[in-house]
């Protein structure tokens, strides 16, 4: 019997010994083409994860990308992220490829815990999805609907200041941000209005952002499972309103034109065939995703610059109260109101330069290729990074200085400035953030000033950054 333990206990250590060895020789494979971008590969599987990611829990992300600049290479390096083999491409000239050899060269890609979280009705990828819905959303993303939009979102943005800031004395920020844009979300693309319905999302939609780049163990307890619970419960809850919507439209109670969800469900394809519900669902809960996320962190770090910053907060003040002054009472917001607030916007600028809501994203590569000398193989992932531009002082002087002036005249120089990156791939609600976050600087300024309740709060950045405790802040109305 012992010898049989014995065995069976060498066959177990022979088997994990052969697996590691396994794992070796696949991560160096990886990494033995010639002339390869110079840059260090870490642990097998694990690569340079950790120390990647570990970098932004500790708020300054540019850390793993500015050690390498400066030790490898200032344009291009090697590196092991996600259990993939990558190239980091830093800089203008680098983000310019990128974004030109869309399609070419290089697709969008996204790690596999992604398309277990988005999981497609259609099977297929979330980058593929990621095409079609791109083809939907030009229509309710072009000018006239824009202009429409501007008084929805100024009157949801006064009932959101009237019951989340108004008669309080301290508020938290991130989470009301959130409230904010989510809000937003819901009403233009679903005409959900019930604040106690869109409620019933918001947790739901935290933890389902919170798993999307968590280490993908689908444990009870870890986020990636909660992630997964997430998407499920949120995606049954779309079905009920999309079934509704269907019956309403077909008894005329609702409008073809009035929200995307309305045209989803009216359009077809070359072939004639209409989406399922299913693949609306999906649809809808990646625009629901991309409509709120990163306009709520930007939202909440122009609270946190305008408190710390009060020459600035006061030229925010002195343009939108002249704005304020030019309305008669009640009368909402315009698009010509928005033109006026430029000021407004290179401040938000400005904050979206020093706290990217987008960090950066990954390509793949489609073929092999030379760039600046080096080899790409086919297959290799390739990560650009918002802070190799925004934080280098050969693009912005004194880069961790606010200066909303670098966004007046002619603004940054190409490729330099890439909060909403670039490209055939460039956010395509860039205008459409670019009016919610006005608006909210509009309400928000009007009625408060407000002081940093913790002075030198942590920043985290996961994936996006937020406040380590979501800016807490104290509030101090101005008198009518």
């Amino acid at each position: 019997m012992e010898h049989f333990y014995l065995s069976l206990l060498l066959l177990f250590v022979s088997f994990v010994s052969l697996s590691l060895f396994t794992l070796f020789y696949k991560h160096r494979a990886h990494f033995t083409s010639p002339n390869l971008p110079p840059g260090k590969t870490g642990y097998p599987m694990i690569g340079e994860s950790l120390e990647f990611l570990s970098t932004g829990w500790k708020g300054h992300p540019e850390k793993f990308i500015f050690d390498r600049m400066s030790k490898f290479s200032s344009e291009i390096f090697k590196t092991s992220l996600l259990g993939q083999p990558a190239a980091v491409f830093c800089g203008a000239a680098c983000n310019k490829f990128l974004f030109s050899n869309e399609n070419k060269l290089v697709v969008a890609w996204w790690p596999e815990s992604v398309n277990k979280i988005f999981p497609s009705s259609n099977q297929t990828s979330s980058n593929e999805e990621a095409r079609k819905m791109r083809k939907l959303l030009p229509q309710f993303l072009k000018p006239e609907a824009l202009h429409r939009y501007i008084s929805i979102m100024d009157t949801i943005a006064q009932r959101h200041f009237s019951s989340g800031w108004e008669n309080q004395k301290e508020v938290t920020v991130f989470p009301l941000a959130k409230r904010y844009t989510f809000w937003l979300a819901c009403r233009l693309f679903l005409s959900l209005e019930d604040p106690n319905h869109i409620a019933r999302f918001a947790d739901p939609f935290n933890a389902l952002a919170s798993g999307i780049i968590s280490v993908p163990i689908d444990l009870p307890g870890t986020p990636f499972n909660r992630g997964i619970k997430a998407s499920n419960f949120i995606r049954k809850e779309l079905l009920k309103i999309i079934k509704q919507r269907r019956a309403d439209l077909g008894e005329g109670k609702a409008s073809p034109t009035q929200d995307i969800l309305s045209h989803m469900l009216l359009a077809s394809d070359e072939n004639g065939q209409h989406m399922t519900e299913l693949d609306i669902a999906d649809k809808i809960l990646g625009l629901l995703i991309g409509g709120h996320d990163t306009a709520s962190a930007a939202c909440t770090f122009i609270v946190k610059y305008l408190a710390e910053l009060p020459h600035i907060y006061d030229g925010v003040y002195n343009e939108q109260m002249e704005i304020a002054k030019s309305k008669e009472p009640g009368e909402l917001l315009t698009w010509d109101d928005i033109q006026k607030m430029r000021y407004s916007w290179n401040v938000a600028c400005e904050v979206m330069r020093l706290a990217p809501p987008l960090q950066g994203a990954f390509r793949e590569a489609i073929n092999d290729f030379i760039f600046n000398g080096f080899s790409i193989p086919k297959g290799w992932k390739l990560y650009w990074s918002a802070n190799s531009t925004h934080k280098n002082p050969a693009y912005f002087p004194e880069p961790e200085k606010f200066d909303p002036s670098r966004f007046e005249g002619s603004g940054p120089a190409p490729y330099t400035y890439v909060p909403f990156g670039g490209g055939p791939r460039m956010c395509p609600g860039k205008e459409y953030a670019r009016l919610e976050i006005l608006v909210f600087m509009h309400n928000l300024v009007k009625r408060f000033k407000w002081e940093k309740m913790i002075p030198d709060e942590k920043i985290v950045v996961d994936p996006m950054p937020i406040p380590a405790k979501g800016l807490p802040v104290r509030l101090y109305p101005h008198k009518p």
